[in-house]
């Protein structure tokens, strides 16, 4: 916790050095991120007024808010949650521990499900409809990107969890009007959907659990939902997704899945029995994230 005593010399300049080295001591990596991303979320300052904003004095609910954001990530809640809310694409989604953090490996998913909806949207030239499926979509960081950059296209987010649903209607009503062509449906998979859209998907996207029970994983994933994580085994819900969509996907119609680098061979396998075409796709890390199907067999 900051030093928070009232004089004539406390500026936000010093709380953010005091939180600094309070967050360094207690082991918080890259404290001076959030140190510096905490005093903005607390002062309500954009980037560009922060510099003026540390000669400034802090009000006393600021101050009352920011010594409370500091001690949650001195233990070691992370940052996304303290601050609740961050950045996808380019969506500002809230976001609490009942939905997964956004991470950069799920942008690089949106952006493939982004590619294969305006695809299916260029080749429908209005004369049917484009509809994109967001399968567990938690916070909705998918299915909202897709809604934001591909105007025209309606869009499905399910998840099995009401507690996910409530955190994606709330990023939905960030929306505004790009929002208006997006639906919510509670329930298990493909079960939360109306039976009359089956076999007229352009394209289904999920980031379905895919970390074994065994798996080594980093701490900060403790605070997460445990539902939305782990599988066992670990591609369960992934071959699960790969055998069933192909029913619900039109004709042209593709799949894109997240999952962990040492699956993705497994997962384009059992793809190709049921795709004319499948590919492997890496993060912006290089390492191999997401499998794209498309176009299913039909016997």
């Amino acid at each position: 916790m900051v030093e928070s005593e009232q004089d004539g010399d406390l500026t936000w300049q010093r709380l953010v050095a005091e939180a600094q080295a309070s967050l360094g001591d207690a082991g918080v990596p890259d404290p001076d991120i959030s140190a510096r991303l905490i005093g903005q979320r607390a002062t309500g300052a954009e980037p560009g007024e922060w510099v003026e904003m540390l000669r400034q004095a802090p009000h006393e609910r600021q101050l009352a808010n920011f010594d409370a954001m500091v001690g949650r990530r001195s233990s070691g809640e992370p940052l996304q949650y303290v601050l609740g809310q961050w950045g996808f694409r380019h969506l500002d989604l809230f976001i609490d521990n009942r939905v997964l953090i956004p991470r950069p490996e799920t942008e690089v998913v949106a952006g493939l499900a982004v590619a294969e909806a305006e695809v299916a949207r260029n080749a429908a030239d209005g004369e049917r409809a484009t509809t994109v499926v967001d399968l567990g979509t938690g916070s909705g960081a998918i299915g909202l990107s897709v809604a934001f950059e591909c105007p025209g296209v309606d869009v499905w987010l399910t998840d099995v969890s009401s507690d996910a649903l409530t955190v994606a209607r709330a990023n939905l009503a960030g929306l505004g009007t790009r929002g208006a062509r997006v639906q919510l449906a509670e329930g298990s998979w493909f079960e939360a959907l109306p039976g009359e859209l089956r076999g007229r998907l352009s394209v289904v996207v999920s980031n379905p659990p895919y970390v074994g029970a065994g798996d080594e994983i980093d701490p900060q994933i403790k605070w997460e939902p445990e539902g939305a994580l782990f599988a066992e085994p670990a591609d369960q819900h992934l071959v699960h997704l790969v055998e069933t969509a192909a029913g619900w996907l039109s004709d042209e119609g593709s799949l894109v899945l997240e999952m962990a680098p040492d699956q993705t061979a497994t997962i384009q396998r059992v793809a190709d029995e049921l795709f004319v075409e499948s590919s492997v796709h890496n993060d912006l890390a290089g390492r191999a994230r997401a499998v794209v199907a498309r176009r299913p067999r039909r016997s």
